[in-house]
């Protein structure tokens, strides 16, 4: 159970980017979702790569609350955060539904989750590792 825990959420949200990029529907990341009007009479609309945008932020703030914790998954955890950066980067430059501000958004949050995933870890870590000094107490 653990090791399905330790599959990084933000590639759902770059999975499901690829499959509507695939299948070529509402890829456009401009297409309109939802419009309305505020009561401050603002027009208000969202699109396509809002919703990706939001996904992955609410991905993102999941994959730093699983790197606080520490045990046998967490390196799969970075392994595998690590591993959609990379494909999410190379698809940012490769291919070409990919190549929009919505997937270099998405890409940048692979990126913080993995620096923020290490970080995390390392300072808990550090916390967690105690050094005996020798202070001359004798003890």
């Amino acid at each position: 159970m653990r090791y399905i825990l330790s599959f990084p959420a933000l590639a759902l949200v770059i999975i499901a980017f690829n499959i509507l990029g695939i299948t070529g529907q509402w890829m456009d990341s401009e297409s309109l979702v939802w419009d309305g009007t505020l009561p401050s009479e603002a027009e208000f609309y969202l699109k396509v790569g809002d919703f990706f945008v939001m996904a992955g932020l609410v991905a993102l703030f999941f994959e730093i609350i699983k790197a606080a914790r520490l045990g046998a998954g967490t390196i799969i955890d970075h392994m595998l955060s690590t591993a959609t950066f990379i494909v999410a980067l190379v698809e940012f430059l490769l291919v070409p539904f990919c190549g929009t501000a919505t997937f270099f958004f998405l890409t940048v949050m692979a990126l913080i989750d993995v620096v923020a995933g290490y970080s995390v870890s390392i300072l808990a870590a550090r916390r967690d590792y105690s050094i005996n000094r020798n202070d001359g107490s004798g003890l």
